[in-house]
């Protein structure tokens, strides 16, 4: 589909950069995997932790697997780095296992790598998963992810 196209388009600048990061926060806060796959080019490359993937139906997939797992998932993506083509993003986001009655937040990076055309053609992530309490959540219902106040420790 060579008409497709995601704006903002690189070469990237500082307010670009940051807008393509909060609309990838928002495409990922909706976990509607059929409308984030639209971010990618339809060959778009991913490694997510130790799981490879490419295509958007094997994005799709994962995304299907993931959020039925990650009860009340709740994202924050902030902008790490960037260059022409290439975004580098911290994230933070929290879940609920029902199977193991256990809360958990996850922290990594992204490094994005952007076709012309504003699509992502490749992701790679890294994280780290940490148990917390009910009592420790940033992302409770009804917060704004982009109001908490996350401390330099957790950066």
């Amino acid at each position: 589909m060579a008409s497709e196209s995601k704006p903002p388009f690189p070469p990237f600048t500082l307010e670009t950069a940051r807008i393509k990061v909060k609309a990838a926060q928002d495409a990922w806060n909706t976990r509607d995997p059929h409308k984030v796959k639209l971010a990618y080019t339809p060959d778009s490359i991913w490694r997510n932790r130790d799981t490879f993937l490419q295509g958007r139906d094997e994005i799709a997939d994962f995304l299907t697997k993931k959020w039925a797992k990650e009860d009340g998932y709740r994202l924050r993506k902030e902008l790490f780095a960037f260059t022409d083509n290439k975004i580098a993003v911290q994230f933070w986001y929290e879940w609920y296992d029902e199977a193991a009655g256990q809360w958990t937040r996850t922290y990594g990076l992204e490094d994005w790598t952007f076709a012309d055309n504003g699509l992502m053609r490749k992701r790679m992530m890294s994280g780290n998963d940490v148990k917390i309490s009910d009592d420790e959540r940033w992302f409770k219902d009804g917060v704004d992810v982009n109001q908490v106040d996350i401390s330099e420790k957790h950066w």
